[in-house]
This record gives structure tokens, C-alpha cells and sequence, in this order.
């Protein structure tokens, strides 16, 4: 596992396409529990090599109502993107993840981790990529449907603070959604 995690750090298959060039962020070891895969690095955490260290990890880790520490526990959560890199900025934000990624390094990736009890893919990217034909016809359907994809996927939206128009117009996902992710990650770190 280590040796792939330095390869994959090392990989520049698409720099020729990477604005501010390649720096693939990932965490994991072959113990970890939850499997949380995203979309790509935002620029902040291109600029930082930390997953998620932004205003979406920050929403993210109070969805998972875990602490820093035990998000950056490598042995309780794997945070692996569909891209590795930040792909860069579009008209209405970040561009989509680079396809190279997932079909090069996921497969090993996951087939290198003993432990794993969770997969949460997080927004349509990782949905499509994992779901495939299962997924609903919108992220909205997807996520409303979650206990389809148990006990092997759990489907949410982007914790992005763009997506609090989404979050007060679905509170179904807050009332309902949370508390289940919360009781189920909860479970998952606390079982031996």
C-alpha cells in the first residue's frame, strides 16, 4: 500500500492538462474503514496537499460529526478523489475531476484496503463512477434512495457551501439523511 500511495503521488499522467500543475492529494491505508470518495481537490487544497482542508471538509466533517483528528486518521478514513488533482476553474467554479484517475489507480486503491466497511460517494461524479446504472436520474433521487445502495455505498451531496440553496430545499436530507450517516459512521469507527 505504501508503494502505491508514492506512486500515485509521483503519477502525472494528465499534466499536460492541470493549469497549476500535478499534485495528487490522496489519504488512505489499507486499514481504513470508510472509503469517502469525492470529486477532485479544490485549489486551497492543491495549495495545502491536505484533503478536504476547506469550507466543504469543514461541512463535511460536521455531517460525519467527527473531529479533525479523527478525520485525518488514516486508519478510520480513506479520502480518495475521482481526481487526484485540481483540474482547475471554469465558468461556475471548479472543472470536473480529470477521467484518468479513477480507472487508473481505484481498482488498486481499493483491492489494497482489508478493512473497508463504508463507501461514501460524494457528489454525481463518484455516484456515476461507482453507481453506474443504479444511480437514480437525479443526485437528488440518488441521495433520497440511499437504502438502496447500503450496506456498500452511501450517496451525498457536495458538502461545497454552494449547496445550501439544495440543502434548504431538500431538509429532508438534514432531518433524515444526517442522522443516519451520523449513527452509521458512528458504528462503523466503533466496531472491532
Amino acid at each position: 500500500m505504501d508503494e502505491l500511495l508514492k506512486e500515485i503521488r509521483k503519477c502525472t499522467v494528465c499534466k499536460d492538462f492541470l493549469p497549476y500543475g500535478p499534485r495528487p492529494i490522496i489519504q488512505a491505508s489499507k486499514t481504513s474503514k470508510i472509503v469517502i470518495i469525492g470529486q477532485a481537490p479544490g485549489i486551497k487544497v492543491h495549495d495545502t496537499g491536505i484533503p478536504w482542508n476547506d469550507a466543504s471538509g469543514k461541512n463535511l466533517r460536521e455531517w460525519l460529526n467527527v473531529s479533525e483528528k479523527t478525520f485525518y486518521d488514516k486508519a478510520h478514513f480513506a479520502l480518495i478523489p475521482i481526481g487526484f488533482c485540481f483540474p482547475g476553474t471554469g465558468k461556475s467554479g471548479d472543472l470536473p475531476p480529470r477521467p484518468e484517475c479513477a480507472p487508473l489507480w481505484h481498482k488498486q486503491l481499493l483491492e489494497s484496503m482489508t478493512e473497508i466497511r463504508l463507501t461514501i460517494l460524494i457528489g454525481q461524479y463518484a455516484q456515476k463512477y461507482y453507481l453506474k446504472n443504479l444511480k437514480k436520474r437525479t443526485l437528488t433521487e440518488t441521495v433520497k434512495n440511499y437504502e438502496t445502495y447500503l450496506p456498500e455505498y452511501l450517496p451525498l451531496p457536495h458538502p461545497s457551501p454552494r449547496n445550501n440553496i439544495w440543502q434548504k430545499k431538500n431538509s429532508w436530507f438534514k432531518e433524515d439523511i444526517l442522522k443516519i450517516l451520523q449513527e452509521i459512521v458512528k458504528e462503523t469507527l466503533h466496531k472491532d
